[in-house]
């Protein structure tokens, strides 16, 4: 499904034909979005269907057969992710991968070297995410996953991107775990970053999305707002591995996570 990617004064990334393989598999076949500035823009899919080797592409760690990846109006095909930070992107990788041993403040300082002196201070971390401030002297490793997360997400914040890539930040997680996710995610999205998120959970990317993209096999299959993508639940429910009469309730627009932050 071909989606406009020409760049504009409102655009912040533009993804244009991307087709990425490994070995001789198809991982994206063509795929193109757009994501525009301040919005918080949802790639759902199944597993499989291509969403971490989109991200993985666009923030450097992958590089793709053909297509473009376009930055604040910049070509940033095949740059690498260490080059990618420097120009304001942030990944907030699947499975956090916060350094277990190093405390939380630790994680945080490790992560400010990569932007160089662009970095944001600890003290606006410590008031964006007061539960790591209390926490900041604990191993990593200790902290429960839902906490880890939240790290994860402060640190790429330590960068102080323009923009901010999060691959399957509620996967494992309970559902009041969630909500201190989403907590997160809502308090750097509020700050000025625009977020690319990518989920496999419908209820809970949609309620917080300004846009969606629906992604199978490689390749968008539908876009929208988020009411757009909720009026057809067949099909998400075909493209996520749903059934649809579960669907319907599952990606309730209005919907949120249950459970509060613990």
């Amino acid at each position: 499904m071909a989606v406009p990617t020409t760049p504009s004064g409102n655009t912040a990334l533009v993804v244009e034909d991307l087709e990425v393989r490994y070995g001789t598999i198809p991982a994206l076949r063509g795929l193109s979005l757009e994501v525009r500035r301040g919005s918080l823009t949802t790639l759902l899919g199944a597993n499989g269907a291509g969403k971490s080797t989109t991200l993985n592409t666009v923030a450097g760690l992958q590089r793709p057969r053909s297509g473009r990846v376009v930055f604040d109006g910049q070509d940033i095909t095949g740059v690498p992710a260490h080059r990618t930070v420097r120009r304001g992107l942030a990944l907030v990788p699947e499975g956090r991968m916060v350094v277990a041993p190093l405390t939380v403040l630790e994680n945080l300082q490790l992560s400010a070297y990569a932007r160089g002196r662009r970095q944001a201070s600890l003290g606006e971390v410590w008031e964006m995410f007061p539960r790591l401030a209390d926490r900041k002297s604990q191993p990593a490793g200790l902290m429960s996953g839902g906490e880890q997360q939240m790290l994860a997400i402060a640190r790429a914040w330590m960068t102080k991107p323009a923009m901010v890539l999060l691959d399957e930040p509620s996967m494992g997680l309970s559902p009041a775990l969630v909500d201190v996710v989403v907590e997160a995610i809502t308090t750097i999205h509020a700050a000025g970053a625009t977020v690319l998120l990518v989920e496999q959970n419908a209820s809970i990317a949609l309620p917080m999305s300004d846009h969606a993209y629906l992604i199978h096999r490689g390749d968008i299959v539908a876009s929208g707002t988020p009411s757009e993508i909720d009026a057809d639940p067949d099909l998400v429910a075909r493209h996520l591995g749903l059934d649809p009469e579960i669907a319907g309730e599952e990606i309730e627009v209005g919907a949120a996570p249950t459970g509060g932050a613990r």
